[in-house]
C-alpha cells in the first residue's frame, strides 16, 4: 500500500504524482487511477446543492482541515477492497474562485473498487475534516 498526505503549502503536479503512483513497487497490480481535484466556485455551496440562496457569488473561500482526521480517513480508505495507492493534497487559508481546494488521488485493482475509493475518501474529508467558510458578495 502506498499512501502520503501532502502538507506543502503549494499545489502538486499531478503529472508527477502519476507516474511517481506508476514507479511505485505495487503499481503492476493496478489497473486504475482517479484523480478528484476540487476547485472554489463562485456559486454558494447551498445554492448549487439545494438550490437555496440570495444572489450572490462567492467572494474568498476561508478553508482548514484536521490532519489527524483526514489521515484517519485515508487509513480507512486503504483497507478497502482494491485498493493500493492514496495520495492527498488540501489546501488551506483564504482562497479565492478557481483556487484549488484539494487534489486527491486513489488508484486499485479494478473501476468499481477504484470509483468507491475515491467516492469514499472525497466524501470523508468533505464531510468530516475540513472547514469550508463562504464569504459573499452581491453579483447583481
Amino acid at each position: 500500500m502506498s499512501v502520503k498526505f501532502d502538507t506543502n503549502e503549494t499545489a502538486p503536479s499531478v503529472e508527477k504524482w502519476l507516474r511517481e503512483a506508476k514507479e511505485d513497487v505495487m503499481a503492476e497490480d493496478r489497473g486504475m487511477y482517479l484523480l478528484h481535484n476540487g476547485v472554489v466556485r463562485i456559486s454558494p455551496k447551498e445554492y448549487v446543492r439545494e438550490g437555496k440562496g440570495p444572489k450572490t457569488g462567492v467572494e474568498t473561500l476561508a478553508f482548514s482541515y484536521n490532519g489527524e482526521k483526514v489521515l484517519e480517513a485515508i487509513d480507512e480508505t486503504g483497507r478497502m477492497k482494491g485498493i493500493t495507492h492514496i495520495r492527498v493534497w488540501l489546501n488551506k487559508g483564504s482562497l479565492k474562485v478557481g483556487d484549488d481546494i484539494m487534489y486527491v488521488l486513489v488508484g486499485g485493482d479494478i473501476r468499481p473498487n477504484v470509483v468507491e475509493g475515491l467516492m469514499y475518501l472525497v466524501g470523508r474529508i468533505k464531510n468530516e475534516c475540513v472547514t469550508e467558510i463562504e464569504e459573499m458578495s452581491n453579483i447583481e
